[in-house]
This record gives C-alpha cells, sequence and structure tokens, in this order.
C-alpha cells in the first residue's frame, strides 16, 4: 500500500469500524457504572462483611484512586505493546478481579479485588478512546465516535444506580460485581474480530520511576480531597495534598528531562490542548459533584428506594447523552465558541433550577435541573476529548487519550471532593443551628457527619424525635445543595466567557496526514480481516 504523506484523504470508517465502536462501547459502560453502583451495595455488604470505618473508605475509594493514577503509565504502555492487545489483557484482568470482589469474604480480599479492578480498568480507558482516534480518522466521523464514547462513559455513570438497585432487590451484594464478567467475555471474543491494532515502534520502554511518581502525585492529591470531603480538613488530608503535589512538580520537571517522558509536555505549547484539558477537568468536576448531591436528595431526602432512584436517572441520562453526541453534530454548523459557551451557559441555567430545590416535593425540579445541566456540559466533554485528542501525533494518541481519561476521572475525583465538602460543610452548619430541644448529644454529633448517619440515628430515637431529626437534617441537606448550585452557576458562567474568548479561534481538528505508520496499521486491519 502506498501513500503521499501528508496528501491522502482520510479514510472513512466502514461498518467494521462502527461495529469495533460498539465493541468499545462494552468496557467504557461498565467502568463508569463501577465508578457509582458500589454505594447502593454498602448497606448489604457492610451488614455483611463488617469492615471498619477506615476499610470501608478502602472499598469505596480504591477503584477510583488506581483508575486515575494508572491511566497515563498504561497509555504508554499500550503506544509501547499495542492498544488492542492492552485493551484485551485489561479486560481479562477486569472480569477476574468482578468475580474475586463478588465472592470476596472479608474486606482485605473485597480491597484487593477492587484495587485489581481499578489498575485493569486504567488499561481499558486510554485503549478504547485511542482506538477510536485510529479507527475513526474523517473529522466527521471521529468527531461523532468520540461523541459517542462520551455518551456511553455518561451512560454507565446514570444506570449504574439503576442496573445496581435491581440486582440488589433480586440477588446479594456480590451480584453488582458479576455484571463486569460476561461484557468482558464479549469483549475478548468480539475485540480481535472488529478492533485494529496500532502500536508505535520508536516508543522506548515506558519509564517506571515517572509511572509511580505520576501515580503517587494523583493518589495523594484525590485521597486528600476525598478525606477532606469526608471529615473536613486535618493534618492527615492536608499533608496527602502537600506530598501529592510535590510529587506532582517533581514528576513535571522529570518529565522535561528525560528524552522520551511519560507525558509530552510540549503538547501544552499548544494553546487549544491546555485549554481544553483544563475545561474538560472543571466541567467534569461540576457534573460529577452536582449529580452526586443529587442522587443523595433522590434517596435521602426524597426517600426513594435504589431501583426508584435509578428510574429518576433516565431524564438525566437522556441530558448527557444528548448534550454529549449533539455537540459533534452541531460543530460543524456553528462556531466552536459559541457552541461550547452557549453549553456553559444552559448548564448554568440548570444550576440555577437546583437553587429553587426546597424539599422532598421538588423531585421533578431536581432532576430537570440536573438533566439541563447535562445538556449543557455534554459539548464541553465530548468536544474537549476530541480537542485533547486531536491535538496529539497519531503516534502519541494514547498518551494524549490517556490525559484526556485523566482529566475527566481527576475532575469526576474533585467534584465529589470540593463539591461534596461544601455541600456538607453547609450541612453541618445549618444543621447545628436546626438540632431539636431535648436530643441527646451524642445523636446531634452523629447526626452532624452525613445526611445517611442522621436518618440512621433517627431510626433509634422515640418516633417523634426522630421525625423532627430528619425533617431539620434533610432542609440543612437541601441547603447545601442549593449552595452549591449557586457556587457551580458562577463557576459555569465564568467558563462560558472563558470559552468564548479563550476558543474563539478554536477549530475542530481535521484528520492528521497519513503517516508510514498509519499504512502499517491499515494493512495489519487488512491481515486480521
Amino acid at each position: 500500500m502506498s501513500t503521499d504523506v501528508g496528501t491522502s484523504a482520510a479514510p472513512r470508517a466502514t461498518r467494521k469500524e462502527w461495529l469495533g465502536l460498539a465493541v468499545l462501547a462494552l468496557p467504557t459502560v461498565l467502568i463508569a457504572m463501577d465508578l457509582t453502583v458500589l454505594h447502593l451495595a454498602l448497606p448489604t455488604l457492610t451488614a455483611d462483611l463488617r469492615p471498619g470505618n477506615t476499610e470501608l473508605l478502602w472499598i469505596v475509594d480504591i477503584y477510583g484512586f488506581l483508575i486515575a493514577g494508572f491511566l497515563i503509565p498504561m497509555g504508554a504502555i499500550g503506544d509501547r505493546i499495542g492498544r488492542r492487545r492492552l485493551l484485551l489483557i485489561g479486560a481479562v484482568a477486569f472480569g477476574a478481579a468482578s468475580a474475586i470482589s463478588a465472592f470476596a469474604v472479608n474486606p482485605p480480599m473485597l480491597i484487593a479485588a477492587r484495587a485489581l479492578l481499578g489498575i485493569a480498568g486504567s488499561t481499558l480507558m486510554p485503549s478504547t478512546l485511542s482506538l477510536i482516534r485510529v479507527m475513526f480518522q474523517d473529522p466527521k466521523q471521529q468527531g461523532a465516535a468520540i461523541g459517542a464514547w462520551t455518551g456511553f462513559f455518561g451512560l454507565g455513570t446514570v444506570i449504574g444506580p439503576l442496573v445496581g438497585g435491581t440486582f440488589l432487590e433480586l440477588f446479594w451484594w456480590g451480584s453488582v460485581f458479576l455484571l463486569g464478567v460476561p461484557i468482558m467475555v464479549l469483549l475478548v471474543v468480539f475485540g480481535p474480530l472488529v478492533l485494529p491494532e496500532y502500536r508505535d515502534e520508536s516508543v522506548s520502554r515506558p519509564d517506571l520511576i515517572s509511572a509511580i511518581m505520576s501515580v503517587v502525585g494523583i493518589l495523594g492529591l484525590i485521597f486528600g480531597l476525598k478525606r477532606i470531603a469526608a471529615d473536613g480538613l486535618s493534618l492527615e488530608s492536608g499533608l496527602a495534598i502537600v506530598v501529592g503535589l510535590a510529587v506532582g512538580a517533581l514528576f513535571i520537571s522529570r518529565q522535561r528531562r528525560i528524552d522520551q517522558p511519560l507525558v509530552d509536555l510540549t503538547l501544552f505549547r499548544n494553546k487549544l490542548f491546555g485549554t481544553a484539558l483544563g475545561m474538560l477537568v472543571l466541567a467534569t468536576l461540576l457534573s460529577a459533584g452536582l449529580q452526586f448531591l443529587v442522587m443523595q436528595y433522590l434517596q435521602l431526602v426524597r426517600g426513594l428506594d435504589p431501583i426508584q432512584a435509578g428510574l429518576w436517572t433516565l431524564p438525566i441520562t437522556l441530558g448527557v447523552m444528548v448534550g454529549a453526541m449533539g455537540g459533534p453534530a452541531l460543530a460543524g454548523r456553528m462556531k466552536l465558541s459559541t457552541l461550547l459557551s452557549g453549553g456553559l451557559v444552559v448548564s448554568a441555567l440548570g444550576m440555577v433550577l437546583l437553587t429553587r430545590v426546597s424539599g422532598p416535593s421538588d423531585l421533578f425540579l431536581a432532576v430537570t435541573g440536573t438533566a439541563v445541566i447535562g445538556l449543557g456540559l455534554g459539548p464541553m466533554i465530548s468536544l474537549g476529548t476530541g480537542l485533547i485528542v486531536g491535538a496529539a501525533p497519531p503516534e502519541r494518541a494514547g498518551a494524549a487519550s490517556a490525559m484526556a481519561a485523566t482529566g475527566t476521572e481527576l475532575g469526576s475525583a474533585l467534584g465529589v471532593a470540593v463539591i461534596g465538602s461544601v455541600g456538607f460543610a453547609v450541612y453541618r452548619a445549618d444543621l447545628a443551628d436546626r438540632l431539636p430541644e431535648g436530643l441527646p448529644a451524642s445523636a446531634g454529633e452523629a447526626a452532624k457527619d452525613t445526611l445517611a448517619a442522621a436518618a440512621d440515628v433517627a431510626r433509634t430515637l422515640p418516633a417523634a424525635d426522630g421525625s423532627r431529626l430528619l425533617s431539620v437534617a434533610r432542609e440543612a441537606f437541601v441547603n447545601g445543595l442549593q449552595t452549591t448550585a449557586i457556587i457551580g452557576a458562577a463557576l459555569a458562567v465564568l467558563l462560558a466567557v472563558a470559552a468564548a474568548t479563550l476558543l474563539r479561534t478554536a477549530r475542530m481538528p481535521g484528520p492528521p496526514p497519513l503517516t508510514e505508520a498509519d499504512d502499517a496499521a491499515n494493512s495489519l486491519e487488512k491481515v486480521d480481516n
């Protein structure tokens, strides 16, 4: 196969590539579901395994911690050994870890299995996005494919409670993990048939020191923020953040010195790349943080059971998917900065709706507001990912995809930590002023932790006292939701102004010139056929 480098038109995707996209949707949806589904299983899991407070923290958080920490190293490994090969290796590991998690008999076993799940998940995310970059070289098709990928991730995040709630009603807590086994089997069976292999033979062995530093830096930062969200600022959380930032600074310094860095910092010389990555993190932060609080509202303020709460997330799913998949479709019809800034204004309007939520009766308002937020942020999330990946040369698409995925994961963690900590700080302060007279001091202190803790305390009190405590706790939580929605709306408006100014000359990237590496990938794909 001969190609005039830099002049050949980008080939359009065939039915095989679209089938490959459907196969790549499997791990994307599953990874997103596993980020949320465990929260529903915690009550029965805790009753069965009886973990301590520290063990429970690690059961919940170790999965997301390790996904975020290993994304960049795994993206570089995929560039070297082959992205499809890494995807299939990760699928086998993810399926095995899912089965171990389902049948864990004690907290340490479950923590170890969840850690393996996180490492395996970190191989899947950059592989899926970087393979899309190779499979869809036509700019319009690539935009649609990345939008679909973003929609799949959003779908998994939102339907996790619905699917998990259904399984918990029918089976034991471990059943929520077994969802991963058949999905990974399908990926291993059909992946080699419809997915191309792609690797960069010029990439040397990934720098182990840089990989360790990236993991330690990200984990330290996220762990500290998570601890602040759970317990407020403390020496432990502050030290973790300082260590994370310090190691992160050393990591950046090392990348500038070595010949083949784990992260190509020269990409940040492209103003579009750095701006898109920063806005992607902030957009994901807003989306994840407010959805986290609204899910709490559905179950703890409105009092819905897991299946009912899952059903009420369907409009939210629709908003996220329409925004993520509609953004690329509109990108060819209007100025990119107008589209992105307009979407952010729409999301701000959704947050304004959340400020009007005043109690359990405002269910429709809460769901509508969150759906509008997803609709408005969808274009930024999907097109921002496309801008990030498109700014990288094809042979570095794996690393760029890992950076985009890391930005998404980091934004999600920051959203829960920052938005959650603000909401719960308002909750604690407001509840302290509202506690009913005559309530035992120990009950009042326990109720200040979280709304879930207040509900548990209320069940142990006489009916009248429990009802009053639960009522004021719900009011305090709603005040926290309103406060964070106001802050979020202000941030969304600022982002809209930034998008209108910093991205005013931005265009979605066209296809990269075809190179010998592209020829090799296309030839290998023909062999696979």
